[in-house]
């Protein structure tokens, strides 16, 4: 039977499930700004009815649940392209910070260097017994080495603070998924009785989520989705076991953390590795399995793949293209100038250090040697040719070997008329020494002497390249691989120079290839080299092109995937914007609709309690009649 005490309760019942709405309203209010927050809103619905004989008699209300607005599915496409963004955002950043590096469109960097370099050349063959322009060819030679090797340690910097930042970022999956998996407990001790839902608990998991969405593109994966059309069209929720998956690597397993391993011990150049220890504690590379968010970007840009060598350096990525590629214009521009170099008058030349055998064939060794000839040439006191030898190289020749044999040293010592005077004791043989020379450290060098005798009458030799066609390239470069005779020290972008014998002394640069005065048939060729094309070998790419011709091709190929990197951000961004909006408009709270709300439980709870006062009334005149 109803009676006035269950009407009390009735209004009670409204006054507490107002007192609810006020709470939670000014929990969404005050949390609006709170980073993964969603707001929430409270479950209201008819408590069980009296029942009577006339009928069912209202009972109040009661709260059904708290429940977070929440879609899952919009979420995931949230997390998703905060992952792209993030990717794309330091992709971005990053090149346009290596575009700098490449300034060539305002006349100025490593291609105007190399301009005034082939200028002087030509002043030098204009004038090629005048030192002024010798010193003023070596300044300049030096000026356009420092500009390659201040723009490659650059691009190593860049190269190496992404690295770096590997490190830090990956500290923070580890983190944030330890986090993660700490929270999921917490979770399911929340709600281990089925009745309520860990809101709050729910939120601070969603944001972690998104966290590594952002780091590492990871995506989470649960059971089963549940919806709720009641609470709000669009809401679901997921339910059941708990996975973070970076590309099929489980990094949390509901309370369960499997952190990723980052090392460079194993790295001579310092590069992180990364791996993911399965349950038997077997260790699993998976550099090249994560694809998205920052760490995705930082592997593309820095390389996922190490190189075959034990360098330890990446065979791909987007900043150690450009570090080979420069790595090969410089290369080539030493080999190609020094092999021209090696046609000028000396009494001595002195190889490279060499990582070879003197015995392994010269072709199918590391150095670039090609299979054809070059010219050993004998000048005379007044620069006269007074003898020639032709030294053959093909897949067998080796470095040394006995007189006669196939090999550099043997073609050298054989016998032979090589000024067709009939005289066995004035030829190439006679006139210059062959040594193999060995380092403590096991590398070689190979020497070619001027017997001093000779020397002392003024006699000195030179080695020119046999072409096959007029291409500068068809040649063996045998002299330009080995560094004999150089022009220019180092092999790569980071030690190219002047050699430092001319360095010291510039007065020593030679115009001609002969002692003779006015000799410039040198400098003519070095003026004609910058017409011509070289290949340059960029990984399993070749590149054949002129000196210029390859540096347009960095600056450019660093200028469009810029443009690339900026244009795919634009896109990206726009998407997130979409997608943004969308999940904001489903859990983010809205002031205004808070603020409405707050206004119609403040009404709910004062006609909640105006109930309680007219009951307290009609209390208050059933006393009086009893009295």
């Amino acid at each position: 039977m109803s009676s006035i005490f269950n009407t009390l309760n009735i209004g009670y019942s409204g006054l507490a499930a107002a007192q609810v709405g006020v709470s939670t309203t000014s929990h969404n209010i005050t949390n609006a700004e709170s980073e993964g927050y969603t707001r929430q809103r409270v479950v209201q619905a008819a408590a069980n009815p009296v029942n009577l004989a006339e009928g069912s008699v209202g009972n109040g209300t009661q709260i059904m649940d708290i429940a977070r607005i929440f879609d899952n599915f919009v979420y995931d496409r949230y997390t998703g392209i905060s992952s792209d963004k993030e990717y794309s955002e330091f992709t971005k950043n990053t090149l346009e910070e290596l575009s700098t590096y490449f300034p060539e469109i305002d006349d100025v960097g490593i291609k105007s260097d190399l301009k005034e370099y082939y200028n002087m050349w030509q002043t030098f063959a204009d004038n090629p017994d005048n030192d002024a322009i010798k010193l003023a060819l070596a300044k300049q030679t030096e000026t356009l080495s420092k500009s390659i090797i201040e723009v490659q340690n650059k691009i190593l910097d860049l190269q190496s603070s992404v690295n770096e930042q590997l490190f830090v970022n990956v500290k923070e999956v580890n983190a944030l998924a330890e986090e993660l998996a700490n929270t999921n407990k917490s979770i399911a001790i929340a709600e281990s009785g089925g009745a309520y839902t860990a809101n709050d608990l729910r939120d601070k998991r969603s944001s972690i989520e998104l966290s590594l969405a952002k780091l590492i593109g990871a995506e989470s994966f649960t059971d089963q989705i549940e919806s709720n059309i009641s609470i709000d069209s669009s809401s679901n929720e997921g339910y059941g076991s708990y996975t973070l998956n970076v590309n099929g690597f489980n990094i949390v397993d509901g309370g369960s953390f499997h952190p990723i391993h980052i090392s460079s011990s194993n790295n001579p150049n310092g590069f992180y590795e990364l791996s993911y220890e399965r349950q038997d504690g077997v260790l699993i590379p998976m550099n090249e399995a994560i694809e998205g968010g920052r760490i995705g970007a930082i592997l593309d840009l820095r390389g996922d793949k190490r190189s075959g060598d034990l360098s330890g350096t990446p065979s791909n990525g987007v900043l150690q293209k450009v570090v080979d590629q420069m790595d090969a214009f410089a290369n080539t521009l030493i080999e190609s100038t020094n092999n021209l170099y090696a046609a000028s008058y000396t009494t001595r030349m002195e190889s490279n250090t060499l990582s070879i055998d003197n015995t392994q064939s010269l072709v199918n060794s590391s150095l670039n040697i090609k299979e054809g000839s070059f010219d050993i040439v004998m000048y005379d006191i007044d620069g006269n040719i007074s003898a020639r030898r032709t030294i053959d190289i093909n897949s067998i020749t080796s470095m040394a070997g006995v007189a006669g044999s196939n090999s550099i040293e043997g073609q050298l010592k054989a016998e032979g008329d090589d000024n067709n005077d009939g005289n066995a004791n004035n030829d190439i043989d006679d006139f210059i020494q062959f040594n193999w020379a060995t380092y403590p450290d096991g590398s070689n060098a190979v020497e070619f002497i001027m017997d001093s005798a000779y020397a002392s009458k003024g006699y000195s030799f030179a080695i020119e390249d046999n072409l096959k066609s007029e291409s500068f390239s068809s040649g063996s470069n045998f002299a330009g691989a080995l560094g004999l005779s150089r022009f220019f020290d180092g092999n790569n972008a980071k030690n190219i120079d002047l050699n430092y014998k001319l360095k010291e002394n510039p007065t020593d640069i030679a115009a001609g290839k002969s002692a003779s005065t006015g000799d410039a048939s040198l400098s003519l060729d070095m003026i004609q080299q910058q017409f011509e094309k070289y290949d340059f070998e960029v990984g399993e790419a070749t590149y054949n092109s002129t000196v210029y011709g390859m540096f347009d091709v960095i600056a450019t190929e660093v200028g469009v995937s810029t443009n690339q990197a900026i244009l795919n951000n634009q896109t990206i961004t726009a998407q997130y914007n979409a997608v943004e909006l969308e999940y904001s408009s489903i859990s983010k709270v809205s002031i205004d609709e808070e603020l409405t709300n707050l206004i119609k439980y403040q009404t709910a709870y004062g006609a909640a309690s105006k109930i309680i006062t007219t009951v307290d009334q009609m209390m208050q005149t059933l006393l009086g009649i009893k009295q």
